[in-house]
């Protein structure tokens, strides 16, 4: 018996599909760390309960100034002694939006105990759009404007929020890309103050 031709397409269209989607799902996997540390990898990777890696095996997070909304310059190291989430975002993300509750609610939580937050606001098509979204949000922790290309010195951002955790020695703990619920960034305040 031999197969009619649209059913031997059929199953060439079928293993072509198949391939494409396992080759997807290897280069996926194989780059999700791509600029990303092997210390922040490994931090990103342990469980939620684990103690980070000592502090001598993170590295120094990259220091900056940038400009807030009041356009005074503030810079990452002037906040050493303090644990700081380090938060790339923007207005238009969805994800970003939802968050932000979560870090108002434990700024004024654990600031007094030694903890804060940078906004970073990526994009500046919609730098304009920042002062007003911040004041209607109740925004209570410092926001600044990447006009200068900050995010690359953290490996490049590919999605937003990105948040980078820094210990009060200045050193990277991890990463956390995408949002997360309000438990998870308080664990990791009360880890690590």
């Amino acid at each position: 018996m031999s197969q009619s031709p649209n059913k031997n397409m059929y199953l060439i269209i079928a293993a072509a599909a198949v391939l494409v989607i396992a080759l997807g799902y290897f280069f996926m996997n194989n780059s999700s760390s791509t600029g990303v540390s092997q210390a922040q990898a490994a931090v990103e990777a342990q469980p939620a309960n684990s103690q980070p890696a000592p502090a001598t095996e993170n590295p120094a997070a990259p220091d900056f100034t940038l400009k807030n909304l009041e356009g005074k310059e503030v810079t990452l190291s002037s906040l050493k002694g303090k644990l700081v989430f380090v938060n790339f975002w923007a207005t238009w993300c969805g994800p970003c939006r939802q968050e932000i509750p979560s870090f108002i609610d434990l700024v004024n939580k654990y600031g007094k105990d030694g903890f804060t937050v940078l906004g970073i606001a990526l994009d500046p098509r919609e730098f304009e759009k920042v002062p007003g979204f911040a004041s209607d949000m109740g925004i209570n922790y410092p926001i600044l404007y990447d006009n200068v290309g900050v995010s690359e010195l953290y490996g490049g951002i590919r999605s937003i929020p990105t948040t980078f955790v820094i210990d009060r020695e200045g050193k990277v703990l991890g990463q956390i890309v995408g949002s997360r619920p309000h438990n998870v960034f308080e664990e990791i305040i009360t880890s690590n103050l």
